[in-house]
């Protein structure tokens, strides 16, 4: 079955965002969305229950690992990852979990600019190359998606949401066995992804710096 998800989102355990659990839901279900993750910057979000079984929408647990030189989402970990490590050891690490490891947002203006040499050494799981908080989105999305081709690696999607209006802005289409948080980690796994959805507008962009100044 076709699943749609929001694969990058930011909760109030990010000290830059103000979505809480329950925002998120709610606009998972107005965006006609199958779930989203929670990838709150160094810190690995636990979803409770009431949230991950009565809510109908599926929640993937994760964390978005700031290494040394790229930021990295982490899924199916148990442990959090420490921050500022290099690329190599920050995936290793994810992997030494049996978790999946994306390169988030490979280039950008005002976040990371990877270096592409060493990302192709650190055996990535996927490429996140949908962002909507990207500016210029169509540009950072084609040098994106240039990457994930060069790597042979499947892509994926997410908004980078800080405020709940922008969730599902960008997302992941999944080929999924089962409408399970099992079934979208195993289509993640088996690379059956694409990336779909558009940038945020100059307005929302504004009301994000508004809150991080």
């Amino acid at each position: 079955m076709r699943l749609r998800l929001d694969l990058h989102i930011h909760t109030i355990k990010s000290i830059d965002s103000s979505i809480e659990l329950g925002d998120a839901v709610r606009r998972c279900r107005e965006e006609g969305l199958d779930g989203f993750a929670v990838t709150d910057h160094d810190e690995l979000t636990k979803i409770p229950s009431e949230f991950s079984e009565n809510s109908n929408i599926i929640i993937i647990p994760g964390m978005e690992a700031s290494a040394d030189g790229a930021h990295i989402l982490a899924f199916d970990i148990e442990e959090q990852i420490p921050a500022q490590l290099p690329i190599l050891e920050t995936v290793d690490l994810i992997h030494g979990q049996g978790g999946i490891a994306v390169i988030a947002h490979p280039y950008s203006v005002f976040k990371a600019w990877v270096n592409s040499r060493e990302i192709e050494q650190s055996k990535f799981d996927c490429v996140e190359v949908a962002n909507a908080a990207q500016f210029p989105y169509g540009w950072m999305l084609s040098k994106n998606t240039a990457l994930a081709q060069k790597l042979g690696l499947p892509e994926t999607g997410g908004s980078d949401a800080h405020i709940p209006r922008t969730m599902g802005r960008a997302y992941t289409v999944l080929e999924s066995d089962s409408r399970d948080r099992e079934g979208v980690l195993r289509a993640l796994r088996r690379g059956e992804t694409s990336a779909e959805g558009r940038g945020i507008t100059l307005l929302e962009r504004l009301k994000l710096r508004e809150r991080l100044t």
